[in-house]
């Protein structure tokens, strides 16, 4: 009977033949690798997506063609590529202009707009200033994003253009960097809980800025319900990972440190469900806002989650898993795309706001604007051949309905602001992400 050269017990033939099989995975894994990159340069549709995103990009800041403020959660996912279709120093101005607005607590606002001398205002509590004529402001003050947001967008400046001055830029008697570090104190001293250790805000569905218990809902007030969730915390991670690379090593950043490394600790133990492998969507303060969801941690939220895979949080195991069920969810909801907001959706009438119904807006909508972050995400942790295939869908319906829509309904159908510049940052974000690895591994 023949022996093979394990069998035959010769240590020379074994081990040869142990390095065949390794040379022979290792070349199939490179030619796989190298169909992978070959397929996503060859793809024409990413040529068509940001020629399309560069030239919306290069009209403006404002959010998209629904909206005429400059919102500090958009900019912030499409100040990188403004960057290259608008002059520098234009694109450093505006993001300076929220330092003028800031509140003397160090609140960031969430958006300003140019005003005529007699325009009348009156959109949710805007604001004018005696000191920034010509311009009114607002905040949404349920949500926990505006600083967190600001601090991103200054990070990303510096790293496109390597322009360090505007750091050092002085916005009434401070300069723009402590006035960075004024409004995470602002979170720390207005927005922290101790008792978890974590930030909060007014509960709203995933990454949303809508709370249940108003008709319109963004405003902080009796109706509002405190909670903890992911999106909030993983934002204030980025954030404070942002502000010590801006601000350099020293002993004044191991504050900064020491709170990142125990915000990290505490979202492990407070919001990581350990046993379902998913973020629990609120970890209420002082009573629920939604009794009628018997048990709120059977809802999953994407976007949160894809923010949590860009904070760090998850292991590559961890990322798998979640990817597995936003594709589970995806085919369960009958969507689009991983965009999906979360699923299942919170029941009818959990919201007064009427446009928060199932399936609509933030309660199940399908946005490309954190979708496309979960691509980055996927891309940036080796899920290359999955990233390429959940942003199909993304760029196709761009292309199919000619334009960056806001948000989508499950059926496919776009919603919202026509040109949604966010829509168009995220999605230059994940097909450079892709490009650059196919680049070094064709």
């Amino acid at each position: 009977m023949y022996d093979s050269p394990i069998q035959s017990g010769d240590p020379m033939k074994s081990h040869f033949l142990l390095f065949l099989i390794t040379l022979t995975l290792f070349l199939s894994a490179s030619a796989q690798e190298s169909n992978m990159a070959e397929k996503i340069l060859a793809d024409k549709r990413f040529e068509i997506i940001k020629e399309k995103a560069l030239d919306l990009l290069s009209t403006g800041f404002n959010a998209g063609s629904g909206y005429q403020e400059v919102w500090i959660r958009d900019f912030n996912t499409f100040i990188t590529y403004s960057l290259k279709v608008r002059p520098q120093e234009e694109v450093r101005e505006v993001l300076l202009r929220f330092l003028y607005f800031q509140g003397f607590d160090g609140n960031i606002i969430d958006g300003y707009q140019q005003i005529g001398e007699d325009e009348h205002i009156d959109y949710y509590g805007r604001y004018e200033r005696y000191d920034m004529p010509g311009y009114a402001f607002h905040k949404n003050t349920v949500e926990t994003d505006q600083e967190t947001s600001l601090i991103q967008a200054f990070y990303r400046y510096v790293e496109s253009t390597g322009d360090k001055t505007i750091l050092e830029e002085m916005i009434n008697g401070k300069k723009a960097i402590d006035r960075l570090e004024l409004a995470m104190e602002f979170l720390m001293k207005h927005r922290y809980n101790q008792t978890y250790g974590l930030i909060w805000g007014a509960t709203t569905a995933d990454w949303g800025d809508v709370q249940p218990g108003h008709p319109w809902g963004v405003k902080l007030d009796e109706n509002s319900i405190p909670a903890i969730d992911i999106y909030d915390n993983a934002m204030f991670m980025i954030a404070i990972d942002n502000f010590l690379h801006l601000k350099g090593s020293g002993s004044d950043t191991r504050t900064w440190e020491k709170r990142h490394s125990d915000i990290n600790k505490n979202v492990r133990e407070h919001l990581w469900d350990r046993e379902k492998q998913k973020f629990i969507p609120h970890v209420y303060i002082n009573a629920r806002a939604f009794p009628e969801v018997p048990d709120e941690n059977v809802i999953y939220y994407h976007g949160g989650t894809a923010v949590a895979i860009e904070a760090g949080l998850l292991s590559k195991q961890e990322i798998e898993v979640s990817l597995a069920k936003m594709r589970q969810n995806v085919r369960d909801a009958n969507a689009q795309s991983i965009g999906l907001t979360l699923y299942p959706t919170y029941p009818e009438n959990s919201f007064m706001n009427k446009g928060m119904g199932p399936w609509s807006y933030q309660n199940g909508g399908d946005w490309t604007w954190f979708g496309g972050r979960m691509i980055t995400a996927l891309a940036k942790n080796g899920f290359i051949e999955e990233a390429y295939e959940e942003l199909s869908p993304m760029v196709d319906r761009v292309i199919t309905n000619d334009g960056f829509y806001e948000w989508y309904t499950v059926e496919g159908e776009p919603k919202g602001s026509g040109l949604f510049r966010g829509s168009a940052g995220v999605l230059l974000e994940a097909i450079e992400a892709l490009e650059k690895w196919a680049k070094e591994n064709e």
